[in-house]
């Protein structure tokens, strides 16, 4: 019975992971059916980003290590009640607050999504599986936002009540998997010293910490270009690619986000400083040719350049993970995935505020451009600057 319900805590962590992501990407197809419906702003779009970031990482760097004490299940109950309040907000969105205010709560998920569920996920996975769970933790949130963001652009496309039906089956989904969380076994014992565990905990603990400055780089270019993709995906798919298709907006979300996803494999053989290099560079031309295809507006070729972009970015990240977590202890771990957290929520969060200012006086088109100038300026740091870790 015990080994039962473990299992169905493993089946049950993973899906929750999904479910999670899912959620927070059901409402980006329909950006652009509120932009004009509800007379929203490219800048009210970017504000959504913005809220976004700054739930993930506040979850992430302040709540990131609550189901050390609460347990595991009842931070993932938690987790799933943000994200239908969330989702019960964008049930009537007639205005820029509903959706702003549900972004915030969704960041919030997402961020004890992928601290206290990816924790059950591997507490949780079977001894003889355990590679399994760095596959599910790893892959869950982009897997999750791609089903997340295509299911909901086939339903508003073609089932009926199109702004409501999409976010009734999510808050049904929900349900279930907190139905099947509430089965499974908790893997934790509650523990005092909840509210200490509040304080972010930051550490840079490499000997050569010339590293950081190259890694953030980065992280700022790579992540700025997926917040973009996220608040004004609908909007170039309607606007720069002549596509009003709802299935459209969330393919074009989910052309840089998916293929994100392989650049780990796609780096496994190559140094930190190497993965760093030719993952920036091959970033910065599919950038230039995302640029070049929304001026021509041509979708295939958007499409292409996306996943090509969003697989390089996978490559730098991952060569830039590597070298900041080379050499450090376990018990130094938390501190500097914590940093690199905070770096990339935060480049995320800024870009896309300052992209929301510009685009009150800037096309899209021009907008994305100065992502553009953003990644030649990371790519210069990196080919003048990138280093091998010093053991």
């Amino acid at each position: 019975m015990k080994r039962f319900r473990k299992n169905i805590g493993f089946i049950a962590a993973t899906l929750s992971m999904l479910m999670a992501f899912a959620a927070s990407a059901t409402p980006i197809p329909l950006y652009d059916v509120y932009r004009r419906s509800e007379e929203l702003s490219y800048s009210d779009l970017a504000l959504t980003a913005v809220v976004y970031f700054i739930g993930a990482i506040t979850a992430l760097l302040i709540f990131g290590r609550i189901s050390n004490h609460l347990g595991r299940k009842p931070v993932t109950i938690i987790t799933f009640g943000l994200s239908a309040v969330a989702t019960v907000l964008l049930l009537d969105v007639d205005g820029v607050f509903p959706l702003v205010a549900a972004r915030l709560l969704l960041g919030l998920s997402c961020g004890l999504a992928s601290s206290a569920i990816a924790a059950y996920v591997v507490d949780s996975a079977p001894p003889k599986l355990s590679w399994l769970s760095a596959v599910i933790v790893g892959n869950s949130p982009m897997v999750g936002l791609t089903l997340g963001a295509l299911a909901s652009g086939i339903l508003v496309e073609y089932g009926p009540y199109p702004r409501m039906l999409c976010y009734w089956l999510i808050l049904a989904e929900m349900a279930v998997v907190c139905l099947l969380i509430v089965m499974g076994k908790e893997t934790v014992e509650r523990k005092p010293g909840l509210l200490a565990s509040f304080r972010p905990s930051f550490s840079l603990p490499h000997a050569d910490r010339r590293l950081y400055p190259i890694a953030a780089c980065l992280f700022v270019a790579t992540w700025a270009l997926g917040g973009f993709f996220q608040a004004y995906g609908p909007s170039i798919a309607a606007d720069e690619l002549g596509s009003r298709s709802t299935i459209m907006a969330a393919i074009v979300f989910a052309s840089f986000l998916l293929p994100s996803a392989i650049g780990g494999p796609l780096s496994a053989r190559l140094s930190p400083a190497r993965a760093q290099r030719i993952g920036i560079v091959v970033f910065t031309l599919a950038v230039g040719g995302v640029i070049y295809a929304i001026k021509m507006s041509f979708i295939p070729v958007f499409l292409g350049m996306s996943a090509i972009a969003g697989a390089a970015q996978g490559v730098a990240l991952t060569g830039s993970i590597r070298a900041l977590l080379d050499g450090i202890t376990s018990q130094e771990r938390a501190g500097v995935l914590s940093l690199i957290y905070a770096t990339s929520y935060t480049g995320a969060a800024v870009t896309s505020l300052l992209a929301g200012q510009l685009s009150k006086f800037m096309t899209l088109f021009q907008v994305i451009s100065c992502y553009g100038g953003l990644a030649v300026v990371a790519c210069f740091i990196t080919l003048a600057f990138a280093r091998e870790p010093q053991r």
